[in-house]
């Protein structure tokens, strides 16, 4: 495989040199990956990283998921312009576990060692703590940008914050790690963690940082956004999704997903469906990318309504209020939004554009409501 496939797509590969040597050690590298389970969702964003993981389990390597349980108690102050509120300790391994699962599309199961930092970090006392906050300074600290930035601008920033970047670097001497990997925005806490590794006695890893992945709204990935295609949705989902990509994006995508190093076909249609048959396929197989895309097919470019169209019952009363019977039964936002749908015709009642807030029940008993161009449901009387 070589060196230029284990670091496809890295920002930074520091310090120069040092992963060419490590590899000559002739052992299996262990490469260390700490993950975020503040939320459920895992993005394909997150699985840039865990692609560059893979590719050293393919040659013999280890992969090492650190689930912060400890350190999400304060939360990754990285990019950030407040201090992230702590979440349940029991909220965090429903996370912890779904991670994992969802990573295994991507990552060998067998070749993991998922580890918890509470092991080590919960049974620190103080004195041990003093001895981490000796192997850098205040000065040091405040040299990463958010800090910097929050100092100036005379924002608070909690002492635990402070230790956040340390605490990752112990998790890199618990588990002697060889490799650390990340999004650009770790690469301060990263070398950090060379830093500590080196006060503790310990050959420090080697920090590879990965390209953030742009959604199709332009910014960075990110399950708080809502922006994003997560590992294991629903098929039909992932390909919808997929094909939202705007043409411009393309390029990246391939690169990034797809890892390929041949530039997207020239017809953008023909790129998308390309893109969205590979997202299904690595989650959930070949056979359901056929039916993604047929639902896609039918439902998105030909308008029809899918095969599968959900019944759901129809409220009482006559007339019935049609923004509130699109936000109960077809999901749909607020009922704000409705009422746009329905200014916009984009509300159907078998086919035909509704454009009242009130609709006679006879109208609706057994019939087919469109919303958008995805959202069906057939109204049965209650």
């Amino acid at each position: 495989m070589g060196i230029a496939e284990l670091t496809r797509n890295s920002v930074n590969v520091l310090p120069e040199g040092e992963l060419e040597r490590k590899l000559e050690l002739g052992r299996p590298l262990r490469v260390k990956l700490g993950i975020d389970v503040t939320a459920p969702d895992v993005t394909l964003g997150n699985g840039i990283p865990l692609q560059r993981m893979a590719a050293f389990q393919r040659e013999g390597h280890t992969g090492v998921l650190i689930v912060g349980d400890y350190t999400t108690r304060i939360g990754d102050p990285s990019g950030k312009k407040t201090l992230r509120p702590m979440i349940d300790p029991e909220e965090i391994d429903r996370n912890a576990q779904k991670f994992f699962d969802d990573a295994s599309t991507i990552i060998d199961p067998e070749r993991t060692e998922v580890r918890f930092n509470g092991e080590w970090l919960s049974k620190l006392d103080f004195a041990e703590i003093l001895r981490l906050t000796r192997t850098t300074t205040v000065a040091r600290m405040l040299e990463r940008d958010d800090f910097a930035k929050r100092f100036s601008a005379k924002e608070p920033i909690s002492v635990s914050e402070l230790l956040y970047p340390l605490m990752q670097a112990y998790d890199s001497v618990a588990v002697e790690a060889d490799v650390e990997l990340g999004g650009t925005d770790q690469l301060y806490n990263l070398l950090m963690g060379r830093e500590v590794m080196a006060e503790y006695g310990l050959e420090p890893q080697v920090a590879l940082t990965v390209e953030y992945l742009d959604s199709w709204d332009g910014s960075g990935m990110s399950a708080s956004r809502g922006n994003y295609i997560g590992l294991r949705e629903d098929p039909e989902q992932q390909f919808g999704k997929g094909m939202r990509i705007p043409d411009e994006l393309l390029p990246q995508w391939y690169r990034l997903v797809m890892e390929s190093e041949e530039p997207p076909p020239a017809d953008p249609l023909e790129a998308k469906l390309a893109l969205a048959r590979f997202i299904v396929t690595r989650a959930h197989g070949r056979d359901a990318a056929e039916r993604a895309e047929a639902h896609f097919t039918r439902v998105v470019r030909e308008g029809q309504a899918p095969d599968d169209v959900p019944e759901v019952p129809l409220p009482s009363g006559d007339p019935v209020h049609l923004p509130a019977l699109l936000v109960d039964q077809l999901g749909i936002g607020s009922t704000s939004e409705a009422r746009r749908l329905i200014a916009q015709g984009a509300v159907k009642v078998d086919g035909e554009p509704v454009t009242d807030l009130d609709v006679a029940r006879s109208r609706l008993e057994g019939a087919l409501l469109q919303a958008g161009k995805r959202r069906f449901a057939r109204l049965q009387p209650a």
